[in-house]
Parts: structure tokens; sequence; C-alpha cells
């Protein structure tokens, strides 16, 4: 081979190369272009990622809150049907009186079960929910224990994992991501909403009873707890299965 086919294969070789290089940066402008893109709201990569923190965070109290009330109301049928088996009138009495003040007591403590808006006729989901939302935060941080060094410890390690997670998608992936939780946090906010309702509903009933005498104030408080058994917010829940 001459010289003079040397030369051309090398600079043949050389603009390969530079073709390679150039394909290559190309890409990961692409890739870095697609992962810096907006959402269809405007909001930047962080914005989209501090959303899907904060929806996280709120999922965790609202599913506290949520088994608390479930567990409470599912409580209360159970003691009732065991109640069924007591023959004394004065016994089976006092037993209701003490599961229904079990349950109700969750009223007086109010950072075990948090207060939910109604959502308007014109707000959208995504709305109601973030305003939903901010209420809840406000009512962790009110009723917020003290934290070990440990717990601490824990909650910043998988923060940082869950943050680098979410560095390594896409603006759009996270923004739908988003749209999954808000939707799904949508579902239970209204069943939670609807088991607090009855529960509020309860504490009132009873209340009013004690204006009674014994006697109708007995068939009051049975029918209380039945109603509850048939209502549909409750029909809807009792049947879960808690993992």
């Amino acid at each position: 081979m001459g010289k003079g086919d040397k030369r051309g294969l090398q600079r043949t070789d050389t603009g390969s190369t530079n073709l390679v290089g150039k394909f290559t940066q190309s890409v990961r402008r692409i890739v870095q272009d697609v992962k810096d893109e907006g959402t269809a709201s405007g909001q930047t990569k962080e914005e989209v990622i501090d959303t899907n923190e904060r929806l996280r965070a709120v999922r965790m109290r609202l599913d506290e809150s949520y088994d608390t009330a479930k567990k409470a109301l599912v409580g209360l049928m159970g003691k009732y049907n065991d109640s069924k088996a007591v023959n004394n009138i004065f016994q089976r009495y006092k037993l209701l009186k003490s599961m229904i003040k079990e349950v109700i007591r969750l009223e007086t403590e109010y950072w075990t079960l948090v207060d939910i808006p109604k959502q308007e006729k014109q707000e959208t989901v995504p709305a109601f929910v973030l305003r939903a939302c901010t209420i809840m935060e406000k009512a962790q941080k009110s009723g917020e224990g003290v934290k070990t060094t440990a717990k601490l410890a824990e909650e910043a390690q998988s923060k940082k994992e869950r943050i680098e997670r979410l560095e390594n998608m896409t603006t759009s992936q996270i923004d739908s991501e988003n749209t999954q939780m808000t939707n799904d946090l949508y579902r239970l906010l209204k069943k939670y909403s609807g088991l607090r309702n009855l529960i509020r509903q309860l504490k009132n009933d009873y209340v009013n009873s004690k204006l009674y005498p014994m006697f109708p104030r007995y068939t009051m408080l049975k029918d209380m707890i039945k109603d509850i058994m048939l209502h549909p917010d409750y029909m809807e829940v009792c049947h879960e299965v808690d993992a």
C-alpha cells in the first residue's frame, strides 16, 4: 500500500471517529433535553420531584388515618356481634355504650383523624388533592411527636434513595407517576372521608341519645351501629384485607 493510500485511510478513520463522536454527543443532548423538558402544566423537573415527595408523604399520613378509622369501625361491628350472646339487657346496654365510646374517642384526638375538606363543584381532582394535602400537612406538623436520631437518619436515607431514583427519570415520567399518585390519593381521600363522617355522626347521635332513658336509648344505640353496618361507605371498605 502506498503512502498516499495510508494517508487516505488515516483521514477516513479520523473522519469516522469524529462522526461517531458527534453522533454520541447528539444523543446525549437529546437525552438531556428529554430529561429537562417541562410538563404540560409548565413544571420543571425540580418542581415535579417536590410534588412527588409531597404526595408520597401525605399518602403515608392518610394511610395511617384511614387504617385507624377502618379498624375502629370494623372492630365495633365485631364487638356488636359478640354482644348478641349477652342475654342480660343491662349488661349488653353497658357493652354497647363502651364499644361506641371507644370509637368516638377518636374525635377528640385531633392528631389521630384529620378533617378533609369537601370537593367544590368546579374543583378539579388535582386541585382538590393538593388542597387536601395542605390541610393534612398542617395537621401532621401539629401532631408530630419527637423523633429519635436513628429515626431521622433512617428517613434521611430513605429520602436520598427516592430522590436518586427520581433524578434518573425523565420529567415526563415523574409527572406521569405524580398523576397516578394523585388519582390514587383522590380515591383514598373519598373512602377516608366516608368513614370519617360515619364516626362524626356516631358521636353526635351518641351524645344526643343521652337525653333518653335507658330502654329507648338501648334501642337507639343498637340502631346507630346497624346504620353504620349497612351504610355504603362502610360496606365498600369493610371487606378489605389488610396486608
